[in-house]
């Protein structure tokens, strides 16, 4: 109970972080940001065997994690920033001119965490299994984590990439959708309907997992139970259901935080919901 209090508390501070850096350049996607941040949270400061401090390409004998998603890299940033890869104090420079912290992330300015670029939804579980082949290829037994959106799901690409992962038996890799029913232009259900998500992860040869995303205690069990499952010849996917906008009550749950930042008024009303527990940058 201790470690999930302390993660909940990270998380308050990551969603300051969020909500700061998309109104400081009034631009980027808040939305899934708020959502996904327990994931992030207990990914970087629980899960993953990882070392900020000496990144590299390559990452042997440490976990990689690939953002496919890459719209929500706010969230990301402030992880990677708080966990340790880079100053804290970088966070103020998202999506200004010669940043190396873009609205998408991208590998040119050698960001320290940032194995692949990404934005262009669909291609990062392929990524995703060709780093984790390449891990069995060496004899490096650690783990490949991946992150999804479920808009992702409309995407051809993705179910290709399912089937190479089964028919391969990438089962050192544990993929993640963030399953929150909205996409830029509205509900998920409503711009094309993805169905049930579980029967069709389990028809293509995946072990398939869910969680409540904003439970911590559910996201840090449903990570070490699929840690415990992965090595048994097939990949896990984990159907992960948030809210989008989640912990500020404004934003909770409506697709249009898809992208767009908060005004002063709204950030001011955001942050005091939220308590500082790290420092704001």
């Amino acid at each position: 109970m201790p470690m999930i209090k302390e993660l909940e508390r990270i998380c308050s501070q990551v969603r300051r972080d969020i909500l700061r850096m998309t109104h400081a350049c009034q631009s980027g996607h808040p939305g899934g940001s708020l959502g996904c941040t327990e994931f992030f949270v207990a990914l970087y400061f629980e899960i993953l065997k990882h070392d900020p401090r000496n990144f590299t390409m390559d990452g042997k004998e440490n976990d990689l994690f690939f953002l496919s998603n890459g719209h929500i890299s706010p969230v990301w940033y402030s992880a990677l920033a708080r966990s340790g890869y880079f100053p804290v104090k970088e966070l103020s420079t998202f999506r200004k001119i010669n940043s190396r912290l873009q609205g998408h992330p991208a590998t040119h300015d050698g960001l320290p965490g940032i194995r692949m670029a990404s934005g262009s939804l669909g291609q990062g579980l392929s990524v995703a299994i060709g780093a984790a082949l390449a891990k069995k290829l060496n004899g490096d037994n650690r783990y490949v984590y991946s992150l999804h959106s479920d808009g992702e799901m409309q995407e051809g690409q993705t179910w290709e990439a399912a089937l190479a992962g089964a028919k391969f038996r990438v089962d050192n890799l544990i993929s993640t959708i963030d399953y929150n029913n909205a996409q830029i232009d509205g509900r998920v259900d409503d711009v094309m309907p993805i169905g049930d998500l579980r029967a069709k992860w389990d028809s293509f040869g995946w072990l398939t997992l869910e969680m409540n995303g904003n439970d911590m205690g559910a996201v840090m069990d449903t990570l070490r139970m699929a840690q415990e499952k992965a090595h048994n010849k097939k990949p896990v996917m984990i159907i992960m259901k948030t809210e989008i906008g989640y912990g500020v009550d404004f934003m909770k749950g409506k697709y249009e935080w898809h992208g767009v930042p908060p005004n002063d008024e709204q950030v001011k009303k955001g942050l005091e919901q939220l308590k500082e527990t790290l420092g704001d940058y």
